[in-house]
């Protein structure tokens, strides 16, 4: 990858967006992983006001941390960067206390991760319209169109998406040249969706790595049965997730009527 060429492709790409839609810059969940990091720095490059907000929900206090660290250092980096917190897990706490909790319990885990993500969406979205940003996403490819593995109408929901089109490694070569903090390239990537410090890697059963191997084998054509031994099984994962997430990634159906019916 040419990443200096594709930063600042992705940077004009960003304020051309911005200057025709008629708004004043991005507003970025920042989480303390290196695809928020790489994201803000991106839309900071760009001299527009771009408004980085940390939304803890009982979050593991590396994954804090690290957000504070990487805010920090784009403030002292650029002027146009300024920063929020809001801290929604009194939201998150209320909200559980009306609802039916009733139920599988991984079930129930899975639901109010998923909530989670919602919450903060709703809490970008306001300060998006409060200040007239966008909402810049902060997917990789391997996420948004390998796996699926984030939040419909979570993460999910924003307004452009500056490196959906770069596999995670591409991200972490990004992240090298825009001098994210040392600590959050080192830190393996997680959701941080459950309150505790389990990574991606976990949830999935296969790293980014292999699933890169395993998106690229399959856009080739290739089946699980032309591997064996872990090959096969990280094929196998990332078909499983990738057919099971098709929803997130094509247009929302819509129920077309018959012309004659009209």
């Amino acid at each position: 990858m040419q990443t200096e060429k594709v930063e600042n492709h992705i940077v004009n790409w960003l304020k051309d967006y911005a200057s025709k839609a008629g708004v004043k810059g991005f507003v970025v969940g920042v989480s303390g992983g290196i695809d928020s990091a790489v994201t803000s720095t991106l839309c900071a490059k760009t001299g527009l006001r771009v408004l980085c907000i940390e939304m803890p929900i009982h979050q593991a206090e590396s994954h804090v941390s690290r957000a504070n660290e990487h805010i920090a250092q784009l403030k002292t980096r650029f002027a146009n960067v300024e920063a929020t917190r809001a801290d929604l897990t009194p939201v998150f706490e209320e909200f559980k206390t009306e609802i039916t909790m009733e139920g599988e319990q991984a079930t129930i885990d899975m639901a109010l991760a998923n909530t989670r993500a919602r919450l903060r969406m709703t809490t970008l979205y306001y300060y998006a319209g409060l200040y007239g940003l966008l909402v810049a996403g902060t997917g990789n490819k391997v996420e948004d169109f390998g796996v699926g593995f984030y939040t419909k109408y979570g993460d999910g929901g924003v307004d452009l998406s500056p490196i959906a089109d770069l596999m995670k490694s591409e991200v972490y070569k990004l992240g090298e040249l825009l001098e994210v903090p040392e600590s959050i390239i080192k830190a393996s990537p997680s959701d941080g969706l459950f309150g505790d410090a389990r990574s991606d890697e976990d949830q999935i059963g296969a790293s980014y790595p292999e699933l890169e191997w395993a998106m690229n084998m399959d856009e080739e054509g290739k089946t699980a049965r032309d591997f064996s031994g872990r090959k096969q099984e990280v094929f196998k994962i990332y078909k499983r997730y990738n057919n099971n997430n098709r929803h997130k990634m094509i247009p929302i159906p819509i129920c077309e009527i018959p012309r004659n019916m009209l």
